[in-house]
Formats: structure tokens, C-alpha cells, sequence
């Protein structure tokens, strides 16, 4: 289908003027508290990850781009979504965002005297970075994720997920997540960057704050965000201490690899080398855990997909993309804009922060056919689960294949997997949705 491109629902005119979308006063953007008008995209309330397909819904046919009252962007549609994601006058650098435009706690002030606060603004990853950085840091890992790299792992990852079938079979009553969906990228991950797998323990506590901490800053509470910040010194400590050591002793994995950039010349600090250490390590397997769990899921809400997947080897690949459509795992992204610029057909200032719902763009029948319905063969199939631009996914070939990998084995040995719950628990997570368990009965 070939998207709208008609706004809706918008007056960028009534916004310069300082109204609400339907109306209402908009709030001092300095305050941080809204005013007695409604909110249009209230990022509060827990049905935002809880369910929240219906609520995009809503605002895709009213208000598919908006400034809230709390002073950011909301872009809601597909075509928009993307047309900002290829754009590269919006930045992933919260730096460049008008904090005096955005609710109070957008981003946690930085003292000039405080030397952890510093160091936190310089570990930024190059997730969170432009171009020089990011082009720089980015292409000192990219070759490990190549098509290639990654189907080199299928057969290792097979034996993962064989072993930890076995023993969930034999256990027949489990949560799939902590028994499968969790450990599967980890122990991948883990191999591919050269940790030590009986650490995983250690570090899973400071990875689920780092997860939890990638929400907005001013929709946390002082003690995540202090807990989000604890786990990057955690991090930061483990891996000073494990670089160190493949300096002396190099191997063949993806920690010595950079340590041999770093001297072989390429510029990289030692806060770069650390950052990056912990966003693929964090990366590399927080959101294929929500994949494959929410995947699993939406097989088991779909009978005759189910049936179908499990059958027919040829939509093993299409399969997952519906997944990353339909699923989701990463909800939204941001950007702030460095010039003045115009998206379905809204003005936008330099200096301004769009807040990108890729998930509803993932569900816009603007851009597929039938968005609610789950269809594992559904072709084509563009879309945003693993973002667009220079900052699409580096992962993504290794997702995919320990997503096939996993689910294909999954449905053909548990043939009559099913629910023990009749609704799964999501976390309080905005943007990583995923599920707090996931109960199941491996055989019937």
C-alpha cells in the first residue's frame, strides 16, 4: 500500500500559538507538568505497556503527529516514522535537544563538579551518538555481524537451544522465559564477545537496570535512575577488568578484536572501548529475549499460524519478521532535531524532540494490510522493528537467526506447548517491551 502523506489531525498553527492538539492550554514546557487539558499521549499510564496496540491506534487516526503537553513530539505513522529515521538532521544525541522545551527530569542535569556525571555523558554508546563517532565506533565492530559472521553460529546456536530444551522438557511445567527465551542470546552473546558464561549471573541484575533505565529519564524514579547508573560503573569496572586481560592473553573473540583496533591505531578511548563493550553485550540480548518470548506468544494466540509455521519450513524467515512487526520489542526511539525541518506536513524547530513510535508504525494500515492480524507469511513486510538509517540495528542478522533457530525447534519439539496463564504480566518498560514471564506446559 502506498502510504498517506495528508496530515491529520494536527494544527502545527494552533501548536505556535501555544494550544493543545484538541484545544487545551499547553503547559509551561520549563514545569514539566501538564496542563488541565488532557494529555494526548500520556506516557504515564501503564497501558502503554501493558497493551498498548489500541491506544496507537487512537492516536494514528487523531493525532498521528502532535506535540504533547509535556513539550515533545509524538510521531505515530509509518511513512512519518521513517521519513525521520533517514533524516540526517535528526540526531540519536540527546545533547542536541532544548531541555527548556521538555518536562522537568528530560534528562538528569549534569554538575561541572561532579567527575561520575562526567564520566556517564563520555560512556554514552554510539547507540547514542552522530556521525563522526558513531560512523567510527560502529565500523569497528559491523564485521562481526555480518550475514556470514552470524550463519557461522547457527550450528552453536542450534546446540544451545537443544540443551536447553532438554531440560525444559524434562522439567515439562516452566517460565519460558527464564528457562529459554533468557539464557539462549545471553549464552550467544556471551560466546561471541568472549565473557565468560558463569559470569551471566552476575551481570543480569545490572542488565535489567540498563534496560529499564533506557526509558525516558523523567518517567523514572530517583532510585532506577541511581540503579541504572550503579549498573554502568558495575559494567564498566567488569569489563576494564576483562580487557586488561585480553591485552595479555588475545583470543579469537570480538574483546580482543578491539583491543587489537585500539593498537593497531584506531582511535578508540578507553570510555569508548567500555561503552561499547556494554551496549552489545546489553543489546545483544535484552531485546531478542522480548523477541522470542513475545514471538512464542503471539504463535500461541494464532493456532492456525502456529500450525503452519510449524509445518512448513519455508516461513521460517517471513515468520520472524511478523514477529518483529507485530511484537515489536522496541516500542519507540527518539531524536532531536539541528535544523528546522518539516514532516507530514508539520514544522518542526531545531533544537525539538520526537519521540517515534515504531510499534505503531509497525501496526499502520496505511503501510499493511489487515495491521492486527498475525500472519506469518505475510511479504512484504517493511518494518521498523529493527529502526532504519545509520542507526539500524547492528544486530539484527544475529536476532533473526536465533529467533528461527529457536522458535522452529520450539514448536517441533513441544508440539503441544500451551499456557498455564490465561494473561501474561508485562514489565513497567516503555521502550523494551517485554513480558515478566511467560508460564507454560511443555507437553499436554
Amino acid at each position: 500500500m502506498t502510504p498517506s502523506t495528508t496530515p491529520q489531525a494536527t494544527d502545527p498553527t494552533a501548536e505556535a500559538n501555544g494550544e493543545g492538539l484538541l484545544g487545551a492550554p499547553a503547559p509551561d514546557p520549563r514545569s514539566g507538568s501538564p496542563s488541565s487539558g488532557r494529555l494526548v499521549f500520556d506516557p504515564f499510564d501503564a497501558t502503554w505497556s501493558s497493551d498498548p496496540f489500541p491506544l496507537y491506534a487512537d492516536l494514528r487516526e487523531r493525532a498521528p503527529i502532535h506535540r504533547n503537553e509535556m513539550g515533545f513530539w509524538v510521531v505515530t505513522r509509518h511513512q512519518d516514522c521513517l521519513a525521520i529515521l533517514r533524516d540526517r538532521r535528526a540526531s540519536s544525541d540527546s545533547l542536541n535537544v532544548a531541555v527548556e522545551r521538555m518536562p522537568e527530569g528530560f534528562r538528569t542535569p549534569l554538575a561541572e563538579d561532579d567527575p561520575v556525571a562526567t564520566a556517564m555523558l563520555e560512556m554514552r554508546p554510539f547507540l547514542f551518538r552522530d556521525p563522526p563517532d558513531h560512523t567510527r565506533l560502529r565500523g569497528l565492530v559491523s564485521k562481526a555481524f555480518t550475514p556470514k559472521v552470524v550463519e557461522s553460529l547457527r550450528e552453536g546456536t542450534q546446540r544451545v537451544v537443544d540443551e536447553l530444551l532438554d531440560a525444559a522438557l524434562e522439567q515439562n511445567e516452566v517460565d519460558l522465559l527464564e528457562a529459554f527465551a533468557y539464557p539462549l542470546p545471553v549464552r550467544v552473546i556471551c560466546d561471541l564477545l568472549g565473557v565468560p558464561l558463569d559470569d551471566h549471573d552476575r551481570f543480569k541484575g545490572w542488565s535489567s537496570a540498563l534496560a529499564r533505565g533506557l526509558d525516558p529519564d523523567f518517567l523514572l524514579t530517583e532510585e532506577v535512575i541511581a540503579a541504572r547508573g550503579e549498573a554502568v560503573l558495575q559494567f564498566a569496572q567488569y569489563f576494564f577488568e576483562l580487557l586488561a586481560e585480553r591485552k595479555r592473553h588475545p583470543g579469537e573473540d570480538l574483546l580482543s578484536r578491539l583491543v587489537a583496533a585500539e593498537d593497531g591505531g584506531t582511535v578508540l578511548s578507553e570510555t569508548e572501548m567500555l561503552s561499547t563493550c556494554i551496549l552489545l553485550l546489553v543489546a545483544g540480548h535484552e531485546t531478542t529475549v522480548n523477541l522470542i518470548a513475545g514471538g512464542t506468544l503471539a504463535l500461541l494466540e494464532h493456532p492456525l499460524e502456529l500450525e503452519r509455521f510449524r509445518t512448513d519450513p519455508r516461513v521460517g524467515r517471513s515468520a520472524v519478521e511478523e514477529m518483529l512487526r507485530y511484537v515489536s520489542p522496541v516500542q519507540l526511539t527518539g531524536r532531536a532535531l539541528t535544523e528546522a525541518c518539516e514532516f507530514g506536513g508539520v514544522k518542526f524547530e531545531a533544537g525539538d524532540f520526537a519521540m517515534l513510535l515504531l510499534a505503531s508504525g509497525n501496526h499502520d494500515p496505511e503501510q499493511f494490510d489487515d495491521p492486527e492480524r498475525f500472519d506469518v507469511t505475510r511479504s512484504p513486510n517493511y518494518h521498523l522493528g529493527f529502526g532504519f538509517g545509520i542507526h539500524h540495528c547492528l544486530g539484527a542478522p544475529l536476532a533473526r537467526m536465533e529467533t528461527e533457530v529457536a522458535l522452529t525447534s520450539l514448536v517441533r519439539r513441544a508440539p503441544e506447548l500451551a499456557l498455564t496463564v490465561e494473561d501474561v504480566v508485562y514489565k513497567s518498560n516503555v521502550v523494551l517491551r517485554g513480558m515478566e514471564s511467560l508460564p507454560v506446559v511443555m507437553r499436554g
